[in-house]
């Protein structure tokens, strides 16, 4: 397999980049289909070596390794997050909505939308990370 392009031609560090983002996208199934139509077609005078095939098998596993580590952490963090926005419910917060209005009020619920916390105050909802400002409890709301 030609493998050149993640190293860079050029030696430009832009399109180099380019080069590992797009190999990122790769699942395994391609790169196996890719791998085995290499071998199949490969020049019978000039063979690919044992050494250049488990180098890119060892790419191939990381690529793979690396994807599942990614959605890990991001399942992670997704649950951090949501634990951090339900200690926020029956709290008052101040923040943002995603298009600029400013909202302050209980939080009611929590719910998750494109993959982050929302907290829902009346009929608007803010992303956890727009919150601005967590008020502290009057006297009147600890004792009830």
């Amino acid at each position: 397999m030609y493998t050149q392009g993640t190293s860079g031609v050029s030696g430009q560090q832009g399109q180099q980049s380019e080069t590992v983002d797009r190999l990122q996208d790769v699942d395994l199934n391609i790169f196996l289909k890719l791998m085995i139509a290499e071998l199949q077609n490969q020049d019978p005078m000039e063979p690919m070596n044992n050494h250049e095939l488990i180098q890119q098998v060892s790419q191939m596993r990381e690529i793979e390794s690396n994807s599942r580590l990614t959605e890990t952490l991001e399942a992670v963090l997704l649950g951090q997050n949501m634990t951090t926005a339900s200690t926020l419910i029956g709290r008052n917060v101040e923040g943002l909505t995603d298009e600029g209005t400013r909202v302050s009020g209980r939080v009611e619920r929590v719910s998750v939308e494109d993959g982050k916390p929302m907290l829902h105050i009346g009929e608007e909802a803010i992303s956890l990370t727009n919150v601005g400002e967590i008020l502290a409890e009057s006297a009147e709301e600890t004792q009830q």
